[in-house]
Order: structure tokens, then C-alpha cells, then sequence
């Protein structure tokens, strides 16, 4: 845990390298030592269809959901979504929406299985 996933609206594949951004991401979670690198997992999603405000889909975003298990306390929390956020500027600076969301999952109810490959 965690796991990182990216959202952004199809167009900005053509203007972002969204490989480069999702291993940025990936790394500055890594590179927080709140984590063991094998534990961190990320995928991107490109939305087709979205509607930003009164604008249909003529805005282009990202969107960064950071999910960890409870417990973190909120400066953690805090310092994770603004480096990952960071990153975003980095990456999109003419993306006209780009958030980060850290968002918990409830220990009891997480199920995990490590397998050798």
C-alpha cells in the first residue's frame, strides 16, 4: 500500500507524457519513506467523456486519487498530496484542473496476497 491512481481527460496525453508523470508520481511517493517501494502500486486512466462545470468537455484535468490504508496522521496526508501535487505543475502546467485527493481504506476490510512471480 498505497496505491496511486490518475485520471485525466484523453486530450492531454497529447500534451503531457503521461508514462513520465505517472513515474514521477510513483517515485515521489517512493521517495516520501512513508512506504516500502514494493508495496506502492499506480495505473493512469484516460476519461473519454467528462463535464467540467458549465464548460462540457473543452477543459482539459488531471486528477491524482492517493489510497492508503488508515492511520496516517493529516500532516502526513497533507505533505503527500502537495509533493504529488507538485509534480502535476511540473508535468501539466497548461492542464487547466489538476487536484490530489488522499483518500483511506479501512485496515479490516483490506485483503492482500503477495505471490512469487
Amino acid at each position: 500500500m498505497p496505491h496511486i491512481v490518475m485520471e485525466y481527460s484523453d486530450p492531454v496525453s497529447e500534451r503531457v507524457n503521461i508514462g513520465q508523470l505517472l513515474e514521477d508520481l510513483h517515485h515521489t511517493v517512493i521517495g516520501s519513506g512513508e512506504f516500502d517501494a514494493s508495496d506502492t502500486k499506480s495505473r493512469a486512466y484516460a476519461c473519454h467523456e467528462w463535464l467540467i462545470g458549465e464548460a462540457d468537455n473543452q477543459e482539459n484535468f488531471i486528477h491524482v486519487t492517493l489510497w492508503l490504508l488508515d492511520g496516517r496522521d493529516e500532516s502526513k496526508k497533507h505533505n503527500l498530496t502537495h509533493a504529488l501535487l507538485d509534480v502535476l505543475k511540473q508535468h501539466a502546467a497548461d492542464v487547466v484542473s489538476l487536484t490530489v485527493d488522499a483518500r483511506d481504506m479501512d485496515r479490516r476490510w483490506y485483503a492482500k496476497e503477495k505471490r512469487d512471480a
